[in-house]
């Protein structure tokens, strides 16, 4: 009986973590396939640094490699100012494909990272759960493997961005740039 009980409450708490989170992963996800270069076409956020920055944001590129642990090596270099910045992230696998951790060595934030849909050569659209201190926000990625993304896939990320409570003021689809784009080869 007491063994039923304990089952019972482990599977409540598991769909009541599961229903907290709420955001969907890409069916049958192939970590392979997303490997290799990307753009940041679109970012939404609720943060402060994004209400801060946005206006100077630009496009970047991404690549993602993995590991020999099977987690996601993310580097991303980005024009700030007159100068290139490059940022390395390790996203560490959870036990659900598609959905990645990662703390913050200079923040101490934790993100919950979920790879939400993408068919591998044209787009990926990524959300991110930020938990810091100070509060938590949201955070969505639209990555392109080209500089331009058609209409139809904008509008995806637009609306997916909205659905986890973003503003239209929160959600930029991220100028073109030729700066700092050769120097992630």
């Amino acid at each position: 009986m007491q063994t039923m009980l304990l089952s019972i409450l482990g599977l409540a708490l598991l769909g009541t973590l599961h229903a907290q989170d709420g955001i969907p992963v890409q069916a049958d996800f192939q970590q392979d396939k997303l490997t290799g270069r990307w753009y940041s076409i679109g970012l939404a956020s609720n943060s402060n640094w994004f209400k801060e920055k946005r206006h100077l944001m630009k496009m970047c590129t991404t690549i993602i490699s993995t590991t020999a642990e099977g987690n996601l090596e993310v580097t991303s270099t980005y024009p700030k100012g007159d100068q290139c910045v490059t940022r390395n992230s390790l996203y560490t696998k959870t036990e659900q494909p598609g959905r990645f951790s990662y703390t913050s060595p200079r923040w101490g934030s934790k993100h919950n990272i979920h790879v939400v849909e993408t068919n591998y050569e044209e787009y990926a659209l990524v959300a991110t759960q930020i938990s810091k201190s100070t509060g938590s926000s949201t955070m969505v990625l639209l990555y392109s493997r080209t500089k331009e993304l058609s209409p139809e896939r904008l509008e995806l990320f637009t609306q997916f961005s909205r659905e986890q409570g973003l503003t239209d003021d929160e959600i930029l689809i991220l100028p073109q740039t030729d700066k700092c784009m050769a120097d992630a080869a």
